[in-house]
């Protein structure tokens, strides 16, 4: 017998009821993962363990079909779609939470009907998970001991009950698995929906920024997902100081180096890491015991270490957690790198001479960093812009390798490093490796290094004081530079924003205490301008385009965007950094670019659009025009201490002048000058910004300055006798 009309209207009613649930925050649809059957070719497992999968949209469809008989075939049905995901997810889950919630509304909602009839269990059906797996379990009491488990402190995946065939990056990340009747979910996929070519838009369309702000609940979803993952397990045993005969005593010279190194008015640089305290209490390091430099210089004068690798090994565990103490970007942490990168030095090959040691470019290789270095090519025009860079990967005198060794760290192609900077240790240089190689120049015969790209820092670029920039943001440049391996201070990562919103990189390209950055933009330095990425591929080494292999995910149960902040160059902040306020710069086809070559003009393809605001997806949370109309921008004074550095000046534009943008809004429109017009016009020496005046400038007469009366002269003439 079919169900009655007044029957099938009260169940789409309930089904109705289920859809307009949202979380206590009214921002999220909790049944938007239980509408549709979980994709089969991503998620096999789930239909091998699950008898019977069910959703919405399908009970929905069911039910106009008119191919239930019986009311109560549709609550069993409804009840599925619940206890699936019951089943199949940890209760610690956000999608097993919602399924409770959307399960009490089901049955609160069915008992409110009274033409429906009540239901004749309240235990789960026959051909549930719960029944089916009990009843095997009971059966087959050996058969579930025999069952792969996944390892400790290694997270598992599982699927939602339901959920959206587009995107698998939507699934919870449940923890383990703690039924002894469940049966195992498999270990992470390696997120073959999220290819590296992912596109410049990965946010679905009609999202708007306060759907995905990151407020309390995205944090949550964030920690349940990093309170599965594993942990670092430290430096290998390989790329350590050799041994030689009486290293016992170099220990001792080494510390005392560190120890006393001092800046240029006599300041110690070791308070730094005096001030680490001897318990490890720091969370995601890759050991636990006890550890000071004091305890390092006393085992070291006791001559305790039974080698020079476990000297070597403690002395990098100490500079880890000395990084991992500091606040990134302060001045303590900036010291921690450099005496670091000193004692990097000392190890080296080619150690410095002294002590005392001095170095222009804080013991780094390269003259310059980001913000100040220029190609090589163009080192003949500006003697003030230090060249070090390159646009391409060189071949010239050097054999590549696979990978390098260096202090327990293997460093492969495609991996992303920290690397000492020049101009300010305290923002080491973010740098994605594209080559390995091992030196064929005479006197660095042998000799191992990397070829990296340069990404750039928010305070390393030239942009509008309106733009805004994601929590630990970069930026993609052309700049590549070779680096000895002694340069490099720690492994990172860095995502492009397809994949950082869903989800965090696995093991070994990142764990968890590692830098982490976000890549959405390039940047080009000597025009000023950032232009969004569309296409992923073009940003990586080619041996790795297309792999599945490369930075797979552990993915959040839905999209998560980082917090946004205003220009680190705004009135307020602190921040130092070679970069400024200012626009992007327009030049004529063939006129000269300070700093060498020629301008030519570039087509601009709609698949690559300039970015002017910064993304407008995740919190707001800094303080800049989006909140605070009348601020004013001011660069903060960078003076970097390596050769080539070059003087700030003050943003004197007019729309500075006038408030800035946000001020002016609608009332005024800015045209730019075209290329023709400005190449006959001088431009500014320092910034190469057009020399552009309004009108000539006026005739003003001078008031003299002031001056001493002849009765005071001769008076002071008078006393001197």
């Amino acid at each position: 017998m079919a169900l009655t009309t007044a029957q099938k209207s009260a169940i789409q009613e309930i089904v109705d009821a289920i859809k307009n649930v949202t979380s206590p925050k009214k921002k999220r649809i909790l049944a938007e993962l239980f509408l549709e059957l979980v994709d089969r070719d991503t998620w096999a497992n789930y239909y091998e363990v699950i008898p019977q999968p069910r959703c919405l949209n399908g009970v929905s469809q069911n039910l106009q079909e008119d191919s239930y008989k019986d009311p109560l075939e549709v609550y069993v049905d409804l009840s599925l779609v619940f206890l699936n995901a019951l089943y199949y997810n940890e209760p610690t889950s956000q999608i097993y939470k919602d399924a409770e919630t959307l399960k009490n509304t089901l049955e609160s909602e069915w008992k409110a009907r009274t033409v429906l009839p009540a239901p004749a269990r309240a235990s789960p059906p026959p051909t549930s998970a719960q029944k089916v797996h009990g009843k095997l379990a009971n059966q087959q009491p050996q058969s579930q001991s025999q069952q792969p488990q996944p390892q400790p402190g290694t997270p598992v995946t599982s699927a939602p009950t339901t959920g959206t065939k587009s995107s698998s990056s939507d699934s919870p990340v449940p923890q383990q698995t703690t039924a002894s009747n469940r049966p195992s979910s498999p270990q992470r996929m390696s997120s073959p929906d999220m290819d590296v070519d992912v596109g410049g838009t990965p946010e679905p369309e009609g999202m708007g920024a306060d759907d995905m702000a990151r407020d309390g609940e995205s944090d949550l979803v964030v920690q349940q997902l990093e309170r599965g993952l594993p942990r670092w397990e430290g430096f290998g045993d390989f790329g350590w100081m050799k041994e030689k005969e009486g290293s016992e005593d170099r220990w001792l010279e080494l510390v005392l180096a560190i120890k006393g190194h001092k800046d240029a008015v006599g300041n110690r640089y070791a308070i730094a890491l005096e001030a680490v305290p001897e318990e490890t209490s720091i969370p995601y390091l890759s050991f636990s015991f006890p550890l000071s430099l004091k305890l390092v210089e006393s085992r070291a004068r006791a001559k305790a270490y039974v080698s020079n690798e476990a000297f070597d090994k403690e002395v990098a565990q100490l500079f880890e957690k000395a990084r991992r103490w500091h606040e990134p970007g302060s001045d303590p942490y900036g010291h921690v790198l450099l005496l670091q990168r000193l004692y990097q030095a000392l190890t080296s090959p080619l150690p410095p001479s002294g002590p005392p040691y001095v170095s222009t470019t804080h013991f780094a290789s390269l003259r310059a960093g980001p913000g100040t270095a220029r190609p090589l090519h163009s080192s003949s025009d500006s003697e003030k812009l230090p060249a070090v860079t390159t646009f391409r990967v060189s071949s010239k005198d050097r054999t590549f390798v696979d990978e390098v060794t260096y202090r327990g760290l293997s460093i492969k192609l495609a991996d992303w490093l920290h690397l000492s900077n020049p101009d300010d240790p305290s923002k080491p240089i973010i740098a994605q490796v594209f080559k390995c190689y091992v030196s064929d120049e005479p006197a660095k015969k042998g000799q191992p290094g990397v070829t990296a790209c340069w990404y750039y820092r928010p305070e390393q670029t030239f942009h509008p004081a309106q733009r805004q920039f994601w929590e630990n943001e970069v930026f993609k440049t052309s700049h590549f530079a070779d680096h000895p391996v002694e340069d490099i201070i720690e492994k990172i990562a860095c995502q492009f924003t397809a994949r950082h919103i869903r989800g965090r990189p696995r093991p070994p390209s990142w764990y968890l205490g590692w830098p982490l950055y976000v890549c959405d933009s390039r940047y080009n330095d000597r025009e000023r301008i950032f232009v969004k990425i569309k296409n992923w591929n073009s940003c990586v080494p080619e041996e790795v385009r297309k792999s599945a292999d490369f930075m797979p995910i552990y993915p959040f149960e839905r999209m998560v965007f980082p917090r946004r902040f205003g220009s680190p160059f705004l009135k307020g902040t602190r921040v130092r950094g070679p970069g400024g306020i200012g626009e992007s710069v327009d030049r004529a086809e063939g006129e000269r670019i300070e700093g060498g070559g020629t301008g030519r003009k570039r087509s601009r393809k709609a698949g690559a659009p300039t970015d002017i605001s910064g993304p407008s997806k995740g919190l707001y949370v800094g303080v800049g025009p989006a909140n605070m109309p009348g601020i004013t921008a001011q660069p903060a004074a960078y003076t970097p201490q390596g050769a080539g550095a070059q003087p700030r000046t003050e943003d004197r534009s007019i729309i500075t002048a006038a408030g800035g943008a946000a001020v002016l809004g609608s009332n005024a429109s800015i045209e730019k000058l075209p290329a023709e017009t400005t190449k006959h016009f001088d431009r500014d020496p320092e910034t190469n910004e057009v020399l552009w005046f309004a009108a000539p400038p006026l005739n003003v007469a001078r008031r003299p300055a002031p001056r001493y009366s002849l009765e005071y002269l001769h008076w002071l003439a008078t006393k001197r006798k």
